[in-house]
C-alpha cells in the first residue's frame, strides 16, 4: 500500500471520527442526546458511539464514548442532572468515572463485541443491529452498577431506594431504569444497526 493511500486513509478515518464527535455534540446541543426522565436521563448518544465503533474499531469507540461521558460529566458539574450534580457534590472522582469512565468502557467494549460478531456472522447484518443492542445495554449496566458500587449507601440514592420501595440493589436498578432503558435499547438497535451497516455498505461501494 503506498503512502499516499494510507495518507488517504488515515484522512478520511479522521474525518469520520470528527463527524461523530461533532454529531454527538449536536444531538447534546439540541437536547436530543438525553432526554431527562425522572432522576435519571433517557440517553440516545449511545446511537453515534455504536456506529462509529462499529465502523471504526473499539478504540473509535472509546474516543467517542469519552466524548459522551464529557458531556454528561457537564450535566453533572453544571446541575442540569439532579443525579449526577448530586453525585459531584459527594464525589467528584467517581463522578468522572460514572460519567466518562463508564461511557468510554461502553464504546471499547461495543467495537470488541462487534469484531467478534462479525467473524461469525455469515448474513453480515445480524452483527451490526446485536452490536448496536451491546451500547445502550453496556450503558446502562455499567453506569447503574457503578452507582450501586460508590453512591449506593448515600442518602440520595437511599432515599430513592425506600421511594421505589426496591428490597435489593438490583430491584432498585430493574424499577429505577424501568421503561426507559427498554426505549434507549430499542431506538439504538433499528437506529443505530441500520446506521451502521448502511454507511459500511457505502464505504465499501467507494
Amino acid at each position: 500500500m503506498s503512502t499516499r493511500t494510507q495518507s488517504s486513509q488515515s484522512l478520511r478515518h479522521l474525518c469520520l471520527l470528527a463527524l461523530f464527535i461533532a454529531i454527538e455534540l449536536v444531538m447534546y446541543l439540541l437536547g436530543l442526546g438525553m432526554v431527562p426522565v425522572g432522576p435519571l436521563k433517557m440517553s440516545f448518544l449511545t446511537v453515534p458511539v455504536a456506529v462509529g465503533a462499529m465502523l471504526m474499531g473499539p478504540v473509535d469507540g472509546l474516543i467517542l464514548g469519552v466524548a459522551f461521558g464529557l458531556c454528561s460529566l457537564w450535566d453533572a458539574i453544571s446541575g442540569s442532572s439532579i443525579m449526577t450534580g448530586t453525585f459531584f457534590g459527594i464525589s467528584p472522582v467517581h463522578t468522572v468515572i460514572l460519567c466518562v469512565g463508564m461511557r468510554a468502557l461502553m464504546g471499547l467494549l461495543t467495537g470488541l463485541i462487534f469484531q467478534g460478531l462479525r467473524k461469525i456472522d455469515r448474513s453480515r447484518v445480524l452483527c451490526y443491529y446485536a452490536s448496536a443492542l451491546a451500547a445502550p445495554l453496556l450503558n446502562t449496566l455499567l453506569f447503574m452498577g457503578y452507582i450501586c458500587l460508590a453512591f449506593y449507601q448515600t442518602d440520595y440514592i437511599q432515599s430513592l431506594v425506600t421511594a421505589k420501595g426496591a428490597a435489593n440493589a438490583f430491584m432498585f436498578v430493574v424499577l429505577l431504569v424501568g421503561v426507559q432503558g427498554l426505549v434507549e435499547m430499542l431506538v439504538c438497535t433499528l437506529v443505530g444497526g441500520t446506521a451502521a451497516k448502511s454507511v459500511a455498505v457505502a464505504i465499501k461501494k467507494n
